[in-house]
């Protein structure tokens, strides 16, 4: 979607602030199990040092977290009533996508949450200054890609069998999360108008939206040593 400063809004406008109280409270979940799932498979890893960086990894995200509750807090809004309505969206994706390794979890780490990133950083693009700021300070890579890239090519180089599983346990996550996104997409009306930029339902849109993010994917598999 292309940059459109006219379209940013006000957070005076009801209808707008209703969106990013739900933008945020998304986000928010998303960080929070995003710390618990990472803090839950840093002992999956093989040694002190990938459990620690795991570990690092959980940390920044809960950070992430504090920052948007702050957020809320700010705006007027009470961050667990906003947070709830994406409890069961977010909390299937990670039911049906719990990896079965070390591996699968660092490629989740690094691919499912580059979706949501990609999906915020596009969204980001029409919402007032402060608002835009912040998501993209939480969409900020903190050089934790490196890592996984590094150890997920690492891996894939000593035995070249797990690239054919890991590349589709890669197209799962994106199945998935697209899923996901689509149903919750559905359910919030304001939050689907602040996605297509105060446009209204444009489908035009959407696809475009939807494929920028399969390009991202395709190209984050690459920098793995995977087929998208």
């Amino acid at each position: 979607m292309p940059t459109s400063p006219e379209s940013a809004r006000d957070l005076s406008d009801p209808q707008y602030r209703e969106a990013v109280v739900d933008l945020l409270g998304a986000m928010a979940y998303g960080e929070l199990q995003a710390f618990e799932r990472l803090a839950g498979d840093a002992p999956m890893a093989p040694d002190f040092y990938n459990r620690a960086a795991m570990a690092e990894m959980a940390v920044a995200e809960f950070a992430h977290f504090k920052m948007l509750r702050t957020r809320l807090l700010e705006l007027g809004a009470d961050p667990d009533v906003a947070m709830a309505p994406f409890v069961e969206a977010i909390d299937g994706f990670h039911a049906s996508t719990a990896p079965n390794d070390w591996l699968e979890s660092l490629v989740k780490a690094y691919v499912g949450d580059g979706i949501a990133t990609d999906f915020y950083r596009d969204v980001a693009q029409f919402l007032d200054p402060q608002t835009r700021d912040l998501i993209n300070e939480v969409c900020a890579d903190l050089g934790h890609s490196k890592f996984v890239v590094d150890a997920v090519q690492y891996c894939v180089a000593e035995d070249p069998k797990v690239a054919g599983r890991l590349a589709l346990w890669g197209r799962r996550l994106m199945g998935e999360a697209v899923a996901q996104s689509q149903r919750v997409a559905a359910q919030r009306e304001a939050l689907i108008d602040l996605v297509l930029g105060g446009s209204g339902p444009d489908l035009a849109a959407v696809t475009r939206m939807f494929a920028d993010l399969t390009e991202n994917h395709t190209a984050r598999m690459k920098s793995l040593g995977l087929e998208a």
